[in-house]
């Protein structure tokens, strides 16, 4: 169990920072990660991740912190959490596609590709990927029952508001209208 509770710490701690700040890359330079085309942008972005990965590979121990030791009480948070975080991929999955997870819509010239996903888990609210990937994130946590974990799971949650307050600019830029009215009757994050 103990070793399951370093990889799952070790998992957060290497590869969450890096994967929320690919969007931190991609969203606010859209216009140029256009221009640059879709395998570009991919090869570059997975370089970026590979490189600020290592690194964080390097001090994993340090940046785990205290072992805050096998619990029980922990273990059963997060069955709980995966399980919602599982319903929610279950139900999101149909309607948002791995092309679409990776960008690959936002990547296309001229700003136009893709679908406005209003269908599904997304007429209920405007970001059930995002909730998911909360659910999922403090799932990890609790199970490692690591302290940086913990740390980590708490700074997602405004980091990832950013990144859907990007990703609402880019929508809007690629929707418009359409979009605005889908703002206007769908809730951002809790269905109300």
């Amino acid at each position: 169990m103990d070793t399951a509770r370093y990889v799952f710490g070790c998992l957060i701690v290497v590869g969450l920072p890096p994967g929320l700040g690919w969007w931190f890359v991609i969203h606010p330079f859209i216009d140029v990660w256009r221009r640059v085309g879709k395998e570009m942008t991919f090869i570059v972005g997975m370089a970026l991740m590979f490189a600020s990965m290592v690194p964080l590979y390097w001090v994993r121990d340090t940046l785990l912190m205290a072992d805050l030791g096998t619990s029980p009480i922990t273990v059963a948070i997060a069955i709980v959490l995966a399980a919602c975080a599982a319903f929610i991929a279950f139900k999101r999955r149909k309607h948002l596609t791995m092309a679409i997870l990776a960008g690959l819509p936002e990547l296309e010239e001229g700003g136009k590709g893709g679908s406005l996903l209003t269908e599904g888990p997304y007429s209920v609210v405007r970001n059930p990927r995002y909730i998911e990937m909360v659910f999922g994130v403090f799932a990890y946590a609790a199970f490692s029952n690591y302290v940086g974990p913990y740390v980590l799971a708490l700074v997602s949650i405004p980091l990832i508001h950013m990144i859907v307050i990007l990703e609402e600019r880019e929508l809007r830029d690629r929707f418009g209208p359409e979009y605005d009215a889908y703002l206007a009757s769908v809730p951002r994050y809790w269905p109300w």
